[in-house]
């Protein structure tokens, strides 16, 4: 049973997932991958930006990949790891099926590893991952929620083709303490 409170969606995730774009593959997480989501995770900046857990150790690693094949298996989420060849891990991209109480939409998000960061990936997995929505699972919207003083996400989220909405920001927990987020929908080109 899902503890998580956002309704059901009418789309079905496929079983398994791997995108290929320019420089980019984006591939499922295995559990070789585990020691790795600790040396991308534990960092300043992603403990900053990102509810993911801080100090982010091999427990925590763990629970992530738990916790992504849960909701991949209930249909509510799919998490892949930011590739540059399919190999080695450079980040994660994450599409969680219903935004705002709206289950036929979707929210990304993402984070990369400090020591890939400045090399184009997060606009090139949002790209990935926003196209992989509306075709293969078919959501008419896709949405990114941004704390406003992320610069480098809001540069990655206009280059991407989402533009701030006029939505009053939301506020969710992190790690305890209240986090402001805005957010940004994607605009396809016609």
């Amino acid at each position: 049973m899902s503890t998580d409170p956002r309704p059901r969606s009418a789309h079905r995730l496929p079983a398994a997932v791997a995108l290929t774009g320019p420089g980019i593959r984006l591939r499922e997480w295995t559990d070789a991958d585990l020691p790795l989501l600790v040396d991308l995770f534990d960092e300043v900046e992603t403990a900053r930006w990102t509810p993911l857990a801080s100090p982010f150790d091999a427990d925590a690693a763990r629970e992530f990949l738990t916790k992504a094949r849960v909701a991949r298996a209930e249909h509510r989420a799919v998490q892949l790891a930011v590739t540059l060849d399919g190999d080695e891990p450079c980040g994660v991209v994450m599409l969680f099926l219903g935004l705002d109480e709206r289950p036929d939409q979707a929210e990304l998000a993402y984070a990369i590893g400090a020591a890939h960061r400045g090399r184009g990936l997060a606009a090139k997995a949002v790209r990935l991952m926003t196209d992989y929505a509306y075709h293969v699972v078919g959501v008419p919207t896709v949405g990114l929620r941004i704390p406003p003083d992320n610069v480098a996400s809001i540069g990655v989220a206009r280059a991407t083709g989402f533009v701030r909405s006029d939505a009053p920001p939301i506020v969710r927990d992190r790690r305890g303490g209240a986090f402001t987020l805005d957010l940004w929908l994607h605009r396809p080109v016609p």
